[in-house]
């Protein structure tokens, strides 16, 4: 059996109440007391719950985070934001991989709703999301959505300005002197792909390239899809002088099927994508990217939530833009004069 605050209230021969505020650190423990309280927790290895406590305070201290990918390199400054800020304001995170999938995501929703969290951050799988989002919007649920919008929901969010940085990318490409430049996208009931693919087309558009359907490859936001993407695309005749990838894992799989073909970047193709790859960056500055401070999504993320939980934030929805960076190294910058950072 579980041993209970009374066991360890007997053994240290005190009262359930005094253990409670040992276990609390709360005032009014003498040295002595609390020392025996203390040697009587380790002796039977008592672990405080912390569900008891939250039907009594009606509070569990803990929010919800739900992201996609917990492999993509870019949600993990993400959850450090979020934990951090949490963990600053007495709460704790509970992590959920939905890996993408809506049926998986609505699961985790009812289990951390089911487990008292006081609130949920989000980063949805996609537009259909909402089918699992309307109840708790409805119920007055705090939740605050993460990088991602999700139609005909009324929430706070904080996004990037996901079309302002594809354009600074496609414009790069084509000041550097490519043309053909291929995109590979992400499914359109996923709003950071259509924005993208809407910054991509206005790239174009701006320096009159006419946009091409045959160079736009719908695919998966992971390494195997921007594999698979990679594939295609040099199916074509004649190829594309530069890719852009909707992320950096599609990037990274992209690379992989050019390398296996022999084909080198930059002197043969262009590679660019949304998001750094942190690590990659330190040891070896190559891929041009639109860089987003996943980090600050996360903290200001779970701060729009505590003030939603406190009850500080008001009736009207809160909407955060988020500037992307253009980091210029070496992946697209082939014989044309522009310095690589």
């Amino acid at each position: 059996m579980p041993v209970t605050l009374r066991d360890v209230a007997q053994k240290a021969g005190v009262s359930a109440m005094t253990v409670s505020r040992v276990v609390n650190g709360s005032s009014g423990v003498d040295a002595e007391t609390q020392r025996r309280v203390e040697e009587a927790i380790l002796a039977l290895h008592y672990i405080p719950n912390r569900l008891a406590r939250s039907l009594v305070s009606q509070q569990t201290k803990t929010i919800g985070l739900i992201v996609p990918d917990v492999v993509n390199p870019f949600f993990a400054p993400v959850v450090r934001g979020a934990e951090t800020t949490a963990r600053k304001a007495g709460y704790r995170v509970l992590l959920c991989n939905s890996e993408g999938d809506l049926r998986l995501e609505r699961e985790y929703i009812e289990d951390l709703v089911s487990h008292r969290v006081e609130g949920l951050l989000l980063a949805p799988a996609g537009d259909h999301s909402r089918l699992a989002l309307l109840p708790l919007l409805k119920g007055g649920f705090p939740l605050v959505l993460l990088d991602r919008a999700v139609p005909e929901t009324d929430c706070d969010i904080v996004i990037s300005d996901n079309v302002a940085g594809a354009k600074k990318l496609t414009e790069h490409l084509i000041a550097v002197g490519h043309r053909r430049i291929a995109h590979f996208t992400d499914s359109d009931d996923v709003s950071t792909g259509r924005d993208r693919l809407e910054g991509y087309r206005q790239g174009l558009a701006t320096s009159g390239i006419p946009a091409s359907d045959d160079l736009i490859f719908p695919t998966t936001t992971d390494r195997m899809g921007g594999y698979r993407a990679a594939q295609l695309m040099l199916e074509l005749d004649p190829l594309p002088t530069a890719i852009f990838t909707v992320n950096n894992m599609t990037a990274l799989g992209a690379m992989q099927a050019l390398r296996e073909r022999g084909i080198s970047v930059p002197e043969d193709i262009g590679l660019v994508c949304f998001d750094d790859v942190e690590h990659l960056a330190v040891l070896s500055p190559f891929l041009t990217v639109v860089d987003q401070p996943g980090e600050t999504f996360g903290s200001l993320g779970a701060q729009l939530l505590f003030e939603r939980i406190s009850g500080k934030a008001g009736n009207r929805s809160r909407r955060i833009v988020l500037q992307a960076d253009l980091i210029v190294r070496k992946s697209c910058c082939v014989n044309t004069g522009v310095p690589a950072r």
